[in-house]
């Protein structure tokens, strides 16, 4: 069955870096798409970064674009955020998603994906 395990979160500074990774089963990195999207307390799950698994091709948010690089390892069905930069608004849990719900592309970072991790928590401090 279909398992994302998120990894890799923890308190850094401002400034600071942490890498984000995702283990996939089998089934969830078949999903031509994949990625990686946040949720602060009171606000809207939004989109980070999306990658197409086979072609490569990588999205990214506004917000993010220059500091944070997604990637994956597939032949270990792995997927990584690398954050770099980071600023405390970047505080929020992070969650590992596969497979877009229809209507929804990799491009568009929409928040709707048939399958989710348990999310892993970053903490930003000034």
């Amino acid at each position: 069955q279909v398992q994302l395990v998120e990894s890799g979160g923890g308190s850094v500074q401002a400034g600071g870096s942490l890498r984000l990774s995702c283990a996939a089963s089998e089934d969830a990195y078949s999903s031509r798409c994949m990625g990686w999207f946040r949720q602060a307390p009171g606000k809207e799950r939004e989109g980070v970064a999306a990658i197409y698994t086979r072609s490569d091709i990588p999205y990214y948010a506004d917000s993010v674009k220059g500091r944070f690089t997604i990637s994956q390892d597939s032949a270990n069905n792995t997927l990584y955020l690398q954050m770099s930069l980071l600023k405390p608004e970047d505080t929020a849990m992070y969650y590992c998603a596969a497979d877009p719900a229809p209507g929804s592309y990799c491009y568009d970072l929409r928040p709707a994906y048939n399958y989710w991790g348990q999310g892993t928590q970053v903490t930003v401090s000034s």
